[in-house]
């Protein structure tokens, strides 16, 4: 089972959260971090979609639906982020999901003087298929926005996160500077300080 530390928040939509619960997909076989139902039930309870005093288990079927989801939205999102469309599979998969649930009520955030939609901050279900639907929902909406465009995937060679580059300048490159960002320079800094060193000797 997953530990609460493995969950990465830096894709700035639940839903870029969501896809990120795969990981290292440069891999030719990633990194499953929703192994069994109840990292699926932890993973939405740490994203505020399940209500914390939820009781019950996911179910196998579940967790296989919630993958196939995860893999529409990251699919949907980089196609619309490269500019083609996605695939009539895909979109059908999101509508069908974001039908699961109503709608919670938009709320606002005040993001550099301008006012941005905040997502889906608060526990809204008990039921986990219903908390899926959300995701879906935030995906349609991001996909739906100026903001499809501006997903990136992480730069560092070994990483490829998924997440949205709200940057003035639109030139983010890392999902994290703590995690990828700061890892990447230092290593770069010291291969050229190698290289360097290997001239002067020669």
């Amino acid at each position: 089972m997953a530990t609460d530390d493995v969950w990465i928040w830096d894709g700035g939509r639940v839903s870029l959260d969501f896809a990120n619960t795969l990981r290292n997909r440069w891999r030719t076989t990633p990194e499953e971090t929703l192994r069994v139902p109840d990292d699926l039930m932890d993973w939405l309870r740490e994203a505020h979609l399940l209500a914390a005093g939820t009781t019950g288990a996911a179910t196998a079927s579940l967790l296989l639906s919630a993958r196939r989801l995860r893999e529409s939205v990251d699919r949907a999102v980089l196609a619309v982020a490269a500019g083609p469309m996605p695939e009539p599979g895909d979109v059908t998969l999101l509508n069908r999901s974001a039908a699961a649930a109503p709608r919670p009520a938009l709320q606002l955030l005040i993001i550099e003087d301008r006012l941005e939609p905040a997502g889906i901050t608060a526990p809204f279900t008990a039921d986990p298929t219903l908390a899926l639907a959300l995701i879906a929902q935030d995906a349609v909406d991001l996909l739906l926005s100026a903001e499809s465009r501006r997903v990136r995937v992480c730069g560092a060679d070994r990483c490829a996160l998924r997440f949205l580059d709200r940057s003035p300048a639109r030139n983010r490159r890392w999902c994290s500077m703590s995690r990828c960002g700061n890892r990447t320079k230092v290593r770069l800094h010291q291969a050229r300080t190698r290289q360097s060193g290997g001239i002067t000797e020669g």
